[in-house]
């Protein structure tokens, strides 16, 4: 096999997809700002080291530096992460 041959998913495929994603959409503020949002654990300490934003299960992407803490959870990224724990 190839270096060049493509397997299916892995981490280079999620960072192109997340690339992508970010050339397509503006990172909004605001949202943000007045909920927490769920995100894998990797990807907040990832985000952390280098500062790249991260997209949320709702698909809000942003940087994180807040403390969630101290916002409300979004509701989408509730619902969603309950319908995965069924």
């Amino acid at each position: 096999m190839g270096a060049d041959t493509e397997q299916g998913g892995g981490t280079d495929t999620l960072d192109r997809e997340l690339e992508e994603l970010l050339e397509q959409e503006q990172v909004e503020d605001g949202d943000h700002d007045r909920y927490s949002h769920y995100v894998q654990k990797e990807k907040i300490l990832e985000s952390a080291l280098s500062g790249d934003p991260v997209i949320a299960l709702c698909g809000k992407v942003w940087t994180p530096g807040r403390d969630p803490e101290k916002f409300p959870v979004c509701p989408e990224c509730k619902e969603i992460y309950e319908a995965m724990k069924d």
